[in-house]
């Protein structure tokens, strides 16, 4: 059985699922789905289209696939989606934006964590696990990889690849690609500043990928020699660790774009 505050504005086409709490004030717009075990607290905003999961909850005062933030779009202008996965939460003041293409989406995966004010710009992939402190700021067209934790007024150039695992310090400004199991601070470039041991113990990783991940970053940022090259070189032995692969994959590929965003290469605009 749903809990519907009286207040509560919601679109006819809308489908609601069972089990669902809507707070006073909270609009849900045309084409929205929300999956079973989902809150909506005080005021919650949720635009057309947007597809939610179960077991999600949205904190007072958040607003969910409403117009990406383009000087070209006016209220007419056709968009594309926003689909979210299950068990995240969004605390207060969080803003997510849909895709600016028609017929593609900005996505969200599973066990998320929004503290307050966060925002997620259009057309960015978060995949799962991932926890954004207060006031972090995504730009549009970013890849959260899994368990991708950023610390409280971090912000993302747009295009940026935060690695699996990774850990961005308070006040970074991030733009270039990270490299997955590290530490960056800092920014205009950040600086990685070590392993995220935490993060592999967080995935659940063994002492061996602490090791094999520990001895990589020993060789890929202590030393002269060019960091694409010591990435190539470590690429290039047999028997490697999936997850030190995983590093020289996304120091291989950040080099492919002269600004170290390899989603770039892909850019539509």
């Amino acid at each position: 059985m749903n809990q519907i505050h009286p207040s509560a504005i919601i679109h006819k086409d809308a489908e609601l699922s069972d089990g669902i709490t809507i707070g006073p004030n909270c609009v849900i717009e045309k084409g929205v789905t929300i999956g079973e075990g989902t809150i909506l607290e005080i005021n919650v905003v949720i635009g057309k289209d947007v597809k939610i999961g179960k077991e999600n909850h949205f904190f007072a005062n958040c607003v969910i696939g409403s117009q990406p933030q383009l000087l070209r779009l006016n209220p007419d202008t056709k968009t594309g989606g926003l689909v979210i996965g299950d068990n995240n939460s969004f605390h207060e003041q969080v803003t997510v934006h849909p895709s600016i293409y028609p017929g593609e989406n900005t996505t969200i995966g599973n066990e998320n964590f929004f503290m307050v004010g966060v925002h997620l710009g259009h057309d960015c992939i978060v995949e799962d696990k991932t926890v954004l402190s207060n006031y972090v700021q995504i730009g549009g067209h970013c890849l959260l990889q899994t368990g991708a934790w950023m610390s409280g007024l971090a912000a993302s150039h747009q295009f940026v690849t935060i690695g699996k695992w990774s850990y961005v310090a308070g006040l970074t400004g991030v733009n270039r690609d990270i490299t997955p199991f590290l530490i960056v601070s800092g920014l205009y470039p950040q600086k990685v500043r070590g392993v995220n041991i935490r993060g592999i113990s967080r995935a659940g990783l063994g002492d061996d990928v602490k090791e094999s991940v520990s001895e990589a970053y020993r060789r890929l940022y202590r030393g002269s020699k060019a960091l694409l090259k010591k990435a190539k070189e470590l690429a290039s032995e047999d028997g490697l660790d999936e997850n030190v692969k995983a590093m020289t994959d996304a120091i291989i590929n950040s080099f492919g774009h002269r600004f170290g965003r390899y989603r770039e290469l892909n850019r539509k605009h």
